[in-house]
């Protein structure tokens, strides 16, 4: 790192994911000027990762940086990325795995088998650039369609499961999530540094007036749904940036149409298809000309239309007609990609440029208050007496979630109701204070109801058995072993283990409190509500097992 924060990119490793593409062949020669040790130019398919590869090797062959290519669809496992969406989505097996990695658990196995993440594992890039058109390629498969052939296949009484699946593997949402779950684990995980997202608007910077669509209505669902993907993945930006341990996020977000690639003037062909010369020969009747046989009334030629293009990179090729309706003042307008490559260089070199969306959300969001912690003070001490004067001490009501936070706070309440302060708790015996809670649970009718009626179940000292209400929130699968996992996401837990556990969480909370410069060395250290006290208190105890153990600590207040 830099002394002023930010990144050497000299003798660094840079991941430009989507490097095939205009903007990402822009970025890796801006980045190339600053003799990286290696760059990595990721694109959908080995023929485009190449031909970009040879182009930066002819450019920058003696610079001294190794430039590597790498292929394949970054949203699907790795087993998949080099086939065909369609290709996977016919193939039963295939279809299965894509589907349950999606709408499955985060997993240790779904993140090693995901072509995002192996690619990361592998690289272990400090630096990554991230140029997909993320919101285009996903919003792009058209949802809407496939709900609309799903629900008439319902009708039909042939919703089978093949049909389920390509319509789960069309939902947008659940994509993008996964995406972004992927790559911060990655990142996080081989200690990359920076992640800089090109992200959209969707619109070009056009408004809901948009006229440049596909032929559907105006707006466009698939556009606005395009436009809205976009900005879920500008907050899911926001939280990865909020997130200890993983890269500084940043999101440059062009609002113009992007050009260009290159002019030319030749066969008018992109990726594999061609638009191809053919002819009208004779007029059709209209209750004719959109049957099978209409094409008594066409003749294909059998070569392909040639004409002067601007090469607009993924956006294919445009005629000067339409480069010149597009990027016309009052309409798209548009941006180099040398433009918005400079923009991320500099944002990579901590040199502000006032164009990164994650720090203009981070200044215009509100965040805590002083007002408001005043006030937390004055209602802690309101709820705290009434508690007293009632004498009845609620707990957790499970409204906030999760049931993991009821099961703390309960547990928490049966040290405090066992043992009252730190002192003592430091003391405890985690046998008998299995026991002792246990016969607690069993003579107190009204903590027992709370837990039990809130739907959390209460696993009893010798893990055998367990008291239960009605609702379950956090249930087992039927017939199989305890499991650890479940009895932590949301039973409150008798066993002598647990109790170990808590005393070992106390002797943290105590240690911090009490071996941290007071309050009279000034205000470098954090004291909460009721600190100052020796009082066990069982938000106090399940905060500190969310903030510090759990490692939910917020970076930014």
């Amino acid at each position: 790192m830099k002394p002023n924060g930010g990144f050497e990119l000299k003798g660094s490793t840079v991941l430009i994911l989507g490097g095939a593409g205009l903007v990402g062949e822009a970025v890796a020669r801006a980045v190339l000027k600053h003799g990286p040790a290696r760059v990595v130019v990721a694109g959908l398919t080995r023929e485009e990762a190449e031909e970009a590869v040879a182009e930066l090797r002819e450019e920058f062959g003696s610079g001294g940086s190794a430039i590597d290519p790498y292929w394949g669809d970054l949203f699907v496992p790795a087993a998949l990325k080099d086939r065909p969406r369609r290709e996977i989505l016919a193939d039963p097996q295939a279809r299965a795995l894509l589907v349950e990695d999606l709408y499955g658990e985060m997993t240790d196995e779904v993140f090693r088998r995901s072509a995002l993440g192996q690619l990361l594992l592998e690289v272990r890039p400090q630096v990554v650039v991230d140029s997909i058109n993320t919101a285009g390629a996903l919003a792009y498969q058209n949802f809407f369609q496939s709900a609309l052939d799903l629900r008439e296949a319902a009708r039909r009484g042939e919703a089978d499961l093949e049909r389920v699946e390509r319509h789960l593997a069309t939902a947008y949402l659940p994509q993008l999530t996964r995406h972004a779950q992927i790559a911060l684990r990655g990142m996080t995980e081989v200690g990359t540094k920076i992640y800089v997202k090109i992200g959209t608007a969707g619109t070009g910077g056009m408004g809901m007036n948009i006229p440049f669509t596909h032929s559907e209505e105006r707006p466009s669902r698939m556009l606005m749904a395009k436009s809205s993907l976009a900005g879920a993945h500008t907050l899911l930006l926001y939280l990865m940036a909020r997130t200890p341990g993983g890269p500084a996020v940043k999101e440059i977000k062009p609002t113009a149409a992007i050009s260009w690639k290159a002019l030319g003037y030749g066969p008018i062909r992109f990726r594999q298809h061609e638009l191809e010369r053919c002819d009208a020969v004779a007029p059709l009747p209209l209750d004719e000309a959109f049957l099978p046989d209409a094409s008594r009334g066409y003749r294909r030629l059998g070569e392909t239309l040639e004409g002067v293009y601007l090469h607009s990179g993924e956006n294919g090729l445009f005629s000067l007609g339409e480069f010149e309706t597009l990027t016309a003042l009052g309409l798209m307008e548009f941006v180099t990609p040398e433009e918005i490559a400079a923009v991320v260089v500099q944002e990579i070199l901590a040199h502000p440029t006032g164009r990164d969306v994650v720090a203009v959300l981070d200044a215009a969001t509100m965040g805590p208050t002083y007002r408001a912690g005043v006030l937390r003070s004055a209602a802690l001490t309101w709820m705290e007496a009434k508690e007293e004067e009632t004498g009845v001490e609620a707990v957790a009501y499970e409204m906030l979630g999760p049931p993991r936070l009821t099961k703390l706070l309960f547990e928490g309440a049966i040290l405090k109701r066992l043992y009252g302060t730190y002192d003592a708790a430091l003391e405890l015996d985690p046998e008998e204070t299995a026991e002792r809670a246990q016969a607690l649970v069993e003579r107190d009718a009204d903590l027992r109801q709370r837990m039990v009626s809130a739907g959390i179940p209460i696993l009893l000292r010798d893990g055998g058995a367990l008291l239960r209400g009605p609702v379950v929130k956090v249930e087992p699968r039927a017939g199989g072993p305890l499991e650890e996992a479940v009895v932590e996401a949301g039973w409150v837990d008798l066993r002598p283990a647990n109790w170990a556990r808590w005393k070992e969480r106390i002797r943290a909370v105590v240690r911090e409190i009490r071996e941290s410069p007071g309050v009279e060395k000034g205000s470098r250290t954090d004291f909460d509500y009721g600190d100052m006290e020796d009082r066990l208190r069982p938000g106090r105890l399940a905060a500190w097992v969310f903030r510090v153990e759990e490692g939910g600590d917020r970076i930014k207040w």
